[in-house]
């Protein structure tokens, strides 16, 4: 497995806070199958800010360790990019990461309370220059949750998504499990990644995910999505599907 979205670089955000802590997780991560993992600590979202250059020294330095320490797993720089209406600019002056050598797929981060109006506006921008956004956890945006044709729109426009583990497997509750099941009926996901950041309630849980995901919708959505996340590491197309609009729920309407 590959995780395209965790925060294990230690101490630059609200993940792990340490070097020791960190190394705990690699070891955790490789136990759990995880070979590989695009580090994205948080950038431009109003409280963190993870400067291109920084973020490589870093994880040139948790790599380094990570071999000293005998741990077989693979880590590359990244960012989880927050929307603003600076996002062009960041891009031009050189301080964002993408997710692959070839600037291809853009980690990004849209609000958890909603989506932004000027959204897509911008997915078309990014998408004109040959970048792809990969919308991160959209099963966990409340304006997602309210309007599901939102984010069939975005796919449609050409955007990726990539679910969390944890939230397909209930741990921010049944409403969000059901909408991420949902996401995935409708060929909406794109791959799944971690979102890993400590021990406790976000932890790796990629391969429960995984075996969940068999369970529900076979071997052959399994291997998309492996594959889509080691695609969008290496800059290659990935394979979304056939996407379809979610099926909104009947209301019941009551006889009086």
């Amino acid at each position: 497995m590959i995780d395209i979205h965790c925060h294990i670089l230690p101490g630059v955000d609200d993940g792990s806070p340490d070097m020791e802590t960190s190394l705990k997780l690699a070891e955790v991560a490789e136990k759990e199958g995880i070979t590989a993992a695009l580090l994205t600590p948080h950038h431009m979202d109003g409280e963190y800010v993870n400067h291109k250059n920084d973020v490589e020294k870093e994880v040139a330095e948790f790599q380094k360790q990570i071999n000293d320490h005998g741990i077989n797993f693979k880590v590359f720089p990244g960012q989880e990019v927050h929307i603003t209406g600076e996002l062009l600019y960041e891009i031009d002056d050189g301080d964002i990461l993408f997710a692959d050598p070839y600037n291809r797929y853009l980690m990004l981060e849209l609000p958890h309370t909603g989506v932004p109006e000027y959204t897509e506006n911008m997915l078309f921008e990014l998408i004109a220059r040959g970048i792809t956004p990969v919308i991160v956890h959209p099963e966990r945006n409340y304006g997602f949750q309210d309007d599901h044709d939102l984010l069939y729109s975005f796919v449609e426009q050409g955007a990726a998504t990539q679910l969390t583990a944890s939230s397909y497997l209930g741990v921010f509750g049944k409403e969000v499990e059901k909408f991420t099941e949902e996401i995935i009926k409708a060929n909406l996901g794109t791959t799944f990644a971690s979102d890993a950041h400590n021990f406790k309630g976000r932890r790796y849980r990629m391969g429960d995910a995984y075996n969940k995901l068999k369970k529900q919708f076979g071997i052959k959505m399994v291997a998309r999505y492996e594959y889509n996340a080691k695609a969008i590491l290496n800059g290659d197309d990935i394979e979304q599907g056939t996407i379809m609009p979610i099926k909104k729920k009947k209301k019941f309407l009551g006889l009086f």
